[in-house]
């Protein structure tokens, strides 16, 4: 049988052990946060370096270099995904398709469903793999912060072309965008 000193220090040690799980939990969570809102500078400057989403300063010198090849086609999917319910993020139109080398637009809206300013920005992925060695943008709204005021609808483009180039095998691309929410350094 258990005394009354006994049940004591069984308690204290519960009370102990679990404050301690839950001081870990507490740190992870704040460590997790800081990462996820780590993450839009963290990937700004690894496209710094890497030269990712530089978009082609001149237009028609481009246009010059790369040739519409009219025998080939390929499929642009796009996707969205939005890293805050306080937003709706979608591409207007799902897909289409196109002739490689030609320059297409595609919309994107977002929509601030909160009763505040939200400064935002994209980041974009691609699939296949490697694909931004023949995604050509000339305009794009990952390029820049977004402010959407409370309850604001933006529509925004991304112009960009497919390189030839890319290998015949592929004949679908994914275009995605995931839109975070940002401090604005304004």
């Amino acid at each position: 049988m258990m005394s009354y000193g006994d049940e004591e220090i069984m308690t204290h040690n519960v009370t102990d052990e679990n404050s301690t799980i839950l001081r870990k939990l507490l740190f992870f969570t704040v460590m997790m946060f800081g990462f996820s809102y780590a993450m839009v500078p963290m990937y700004e400057k690894y496209c710094e370096i890497t030269g990712i989403r530089k978009p082609v300063a001149e237009i028609e010198s481009f246009a010059k270099e790369i040739k519409v090849d009219a025998a080939r086609t390929v499929t642009i999917e796009l996707d969205a995904n939005v890293h805050s319910r306080l937003l709706q993020f979608k591409p207007l139109q799902s897909s289409f398709n196109t002739h490689l080398g030609e320059f297409v637009e595609a919309i994107y809206e977002v929509q601030n469903n909160s009763n505040l300013p939200i400064v935002g920005q994209a980041i974009p992925s691609y699939s296949p793999r490697n694909l931004e060695k023949y995604l050509k943008k000339i305009e794009c709204f990952c390029f820049t912060k977004q402010v959407l005021e409370p309850g604001e609808v933006k529509q925004m483009p991304v112009k960009f072309a497919i390189d030839p180039q890319i290998p015949v095998d592929i004949n679908t691309v994914t275009i995605s965008y995931t839109f975070y929410i940002v401090e604005s350094d304004t």
